[in-house]
């Protein structure tokens, strides 16, 4: 229960992913634990899109991770090689030629890197 319950400062709880009430929320549950890192393999490659740009791809990993710890992955991603990057069909892709600045970075968090 909560310290404003039956105040007007009381909010319902929301569901963090879709931002529904508790109550009214359809989302699947989220598993307790993503699979730890040793247990994941990273399969990393340089693609090269429209205009000659290169694009570093990071497959294999999306299966262990919630949405939520997978975004945050992007994020610790993105600020150690300092380059942009996004989730495109769960698969992670930072701008440039970065291949051994997310190698290293995903070996030290523990996971296999192929």
């Amino acid at each position: 229960m909560s310290i404003f319950a039956g105040t007007e400062l009381y909010t319902e709880p929301t569901c963090d992913l879709c931002g529904e009430i508790e109550n009214e929320c359809v989302c699947e549950p989220v598993p307790a634990e993503a699979k730890p890192p040793g247990k994941q393999t990273a399969r990393l490659s340089i693609e090269k899109r429209k205009r000659g740009k290169m694009v570093t791809v990071v497959r294999g990993l999306a299966e262990g991770h919630p949405a939520p710890h997978f975004a945050n992955l992007l994020t610790g991603i993105k600020n150690h090689v300092g380059a942009g990057g996004s989730i495109q069909d769960e698969q992670i892709e930072i701008q440039g030629d970065q291949l051994e600045r997310v190698k290293s970075f995903l070996a030290g968090l523990g996971f296999k890197v192929k």
